[in-house]
């Protein structure tokens, strides 16, 4: 029975000019509000809130260890957490250091979710070899468990200077929250399986059934590596934006999406985004959760029902988006779309 679904925000910080006035505000500007919406979501109830990290001008935020701790101390229930750390271009001990101080400010909220990228400007940024890029992961993923699970850490590997029975400072109280992202590849699903890390699947479109294969995989995967699938998490996270009814939704936030996706799927060749597509994305049962709060609920209820989630996690907005229509939605999200889904399973199941 699925009585305890969580449901989340993320952001990614996005700085773009409106498409409507064609102003850019400031990324610093961009980053006070990121703060401003978790501590909204804390007071609403939202039960976590992820920062994404990236290394170009279309979005604010290098470190969301640092904006995640601003909001520490300033927040009492909701959980914080990245989304996600590049791990392959940071260092596996100092991300440890920083999220086992955020779980202390925050009484135990911190959660990192660690994942290779969707961008490869940290790469040459901070002197790594792109020809790495599995390789970069894999050993900064073993040294991060490492460093989670014993205080004296000895490793050694090819990417990194060897550590020999060094300490790692600070400890948190409870292991830290550590979990790894999925895109679409079959062999990150029985990774993460095969350790026993929780996920959260990346649906960025597409027929939201048809990624229950990966929800199928990754249990059947770690069933068979000795761990208890029922204790591990399988989250998605997607891109949405609700509003009060759907018209109203689909109207504000089409011109947005669609300078989001033009200017960033365009540099990789994509053909321009277009109403058609827009409406499609966001018809019934595909993963574009983008209408008013029965139509995402109605959404929402797929995923539980076909995926088993046990975390819903939604990307809003894209692009830069007025400040005061995103603390609607953020509001619009907390006050009906999920009471909405918690009458649905309490019906349901």
């Amino acid at each position: 029975m699925k009585k305890n679904i969580e449901f989340g925000i993320s952001t990614f910080a996005d700085v773009m000019p409106d498409p409507h006035t064609g102003v850019t505000i400031s990324q610093a500007e961009r980053i006070r509000q990121v703060v401003d919406d978790i501590l909204l979501s804390d007071e609403l109830g939202i039960d976590f809130y992820g920062v994404g990290e990236h290394h170009r001008k279309e979005f604010a935020v290098s470190s969301p260890a640092i904006v995640l701790a601003a909001a520490a101390g300033k927040t009492k229930h909701i959980t914080l957490g990245s989304a996600v750390s590049v791990l392959s271009t940071s260092d596996p001990i100092r991300v440890y250091q920083d999220f086992a101080t955020i779980d202390a400010i925050s009484n135990g909220r911190a959660e990192l979710l660690v994942g290779r990228g969707a961008f490869t400007e940290s790469f040459p940024l901070f002197g790594f070899d792109l020809n790495q890029y599995d390789l970069l992961f894999d050993e900064r993923l073993e040294l991060l468990l490492k460093a989670r699970d014993k205080e004296f850490v000895t490793w050694s590997g090819k990417t990194r200077s060897p550590i020999d029975n060094l300490g790692v400072y600070p400890r948190t109280e409870k292991p830290l929250n550590i979990s790894m992202a999925l895109g679409g590849s079959r062999s990150t699903v029985i990774k993460a399986a095969k350790l026993g890390l929780p996920v959260v699947l990346a649906m960025l479109g597409g027929n939201i059934v048809d990624f229950s294969n990966y929800a199928k995989l990754y249990r059947a995967v770690a069933q068979e590596s000795g761990h208890d699938s029922d204790k591990l998490k399988f989250s998605v996270h997607a891109h949405g934006f609700v509003l009060n009814n759907s018209k109203e939704t689909a109207d504000t936030f089409f011109p947005y999406i669609q300078y989001y996706r033009n200017h960033l799927l365009g540099e990789r060749g994509f053909p321009p985004y277009t109403r058609g597509d827009f409406d499609y994305a966001r018809s019934a049962g595909q993963g574009l959760f983008v209408g008013g709060p029965e139509e995402v609920a109605d959404k929402i209820m797929l995923l539980i029902k076909h995926l088993n989630i046990e975390r819903f996690i939604i990307q809003m907005p894209l692009a830069t988006m007025p400040h005061d229509i995103v603390k609607e939605a953020i509001s619009v999200y907390a006050t009906k779309v999920i009471p909405l889904v918690r009458e649905k399973i309490e019906a349901e199941y």
